[in-house]
């Protein structure tokens, strides 16, 4: 879920750096949904590589539809970007990306403990 906070904090701010774009869709995914896909696909998602000795990794798009935002009130340019809704957005995203990575540091915390008490 680490992933899906990032990839969500990366839309939002891009929400609000085009806030003055005409015509510029504010876009969004639906945590619960990406939550389920997260949880359904495989431990590890296949890799692309481009030639043989190059590292496994690819750049590409998670698989998370994009929802568009429908504005409680239309701008005359067509920017459907709403600053208060982006910023309650991004504060709580920022807030469970925060949770997130607590719970992962502490599982860690927990278990380098017990590999330092096995020594």
């Amino acid at each position: 879920m680490l992933g899906v906070r990032i990839y969500r904090q990366q839309l939002i701010a891009s929400n609000i750096a085009n806030a003055d774009t005409p015509g510029y869709k504010a876009v969004d995914i639906d945590i619960e949904e990406a939550a389920q896909i997260v949880k359904g696909a495989s431990a590890s998602l296949p890799l692309a590589t481009t030639a043989a000795g190059h590292q496994s990794g690819s750049a590409q798009t998670p698989p998370f539809p994009l929802k568009y935002h429908v504005p409680y009130q239309a701008a005359a340019d067509g920017n459907t970007v709403e600053m208060d809704v982006e910023r309650q957005k991004m504060a709580e995203n920022s807030l469970m990306h925060q949770f997130s990575l607590d719970r992962v540091s502490g599982h860690f915390k927990h278990f380098m403990e017990l590999l330092q008490n096995l020594k």
